[in-house]
């Protein structure tokens, strides 16, 4: 499959245009932000407080990244559990966050959030956090940094690569790729051996 290669931040046209199973390319700015941040950004909501970053038509990576060597924006950057930001999620999505990038599955209610606001959720490689730093070119704390790695940060990247692991219809491919290699269910022993 051929990459796709987009300019973030992404418009709507586009990430209605993707489908789960796309692997991208990535070149522009997005965000870190882990649950500590996602907490801190939903207090400011509670309170009608205005948000460190406008939202709309955003994308944020689920990482926090370890400090760069000299010469270096960051370090390691690799991708952190995307659930531990689920019960803050919808509630992004819904002031206009079109993109979110971690690993492992989401919530019912995230997917529904998708679903209804158009948004998507891609995949990037976990335990390749070295990897991924290459394509970071530029990062600053813009937000919250008393939370150290997991301050937000605005980065610019060039040619990040990801997948679409689930796009704005729902379409999941945490579902459709174990199903795709599953094997037929034998009514009997030796039944669908060749």
């Amino acid at each position: 499959m051929e990459q796709i290669h987009l300019q973030l931040p992404l418009d709507r046209t586009t990430v209605l245009s993707l489908k789960a199973g796309d692997l991208l390319s990535l070149t522009g700015v997005l965000y870190t932000a882990r649950d500590a941040a996602h907490k801190r950004l939903i207090a400011a909501l509670d309170q009608s407080e205005p948000l460190p970053l406008e939202l709309s038509g955003q994308t944020i990576y689920y990482a926090g990244p370890c400090p760069g060597r000299p010469g270096l924006p960051v370090g390691s950057a690799g991708p952190t559990t995307s659930g531990r930001m689920d019960a803050y999620a919808p509630r992004l999505i819904e002031q206009g966050l079109v993109g979110m990038i971690g690993k492992g599955a989401r919530s019912p209610a995230v997917i529904a959030a998708m679903q209804q606001h158009g948004a998507i959720y891609l995949g990037a490689t976990g335990g390749a956090g070295a990897l991924l730093a290459q394509r970071i070119k530029k990062a600053e704390v813009i937000a919250y940094d008393d939370l150290g790695a997991e301050a937000i940060r605005r980065l610019e990247v060039e040619d990040f690569p990801v997948v679409v692991l689930i796009d704005t219809q729902g379409n999941n491919l945490y579902e459709s790729g174990p199903a795709a290699w599953a094997l037929p269910v034998a009514s009997e022993p030796g039944a669908g051996v060749k």
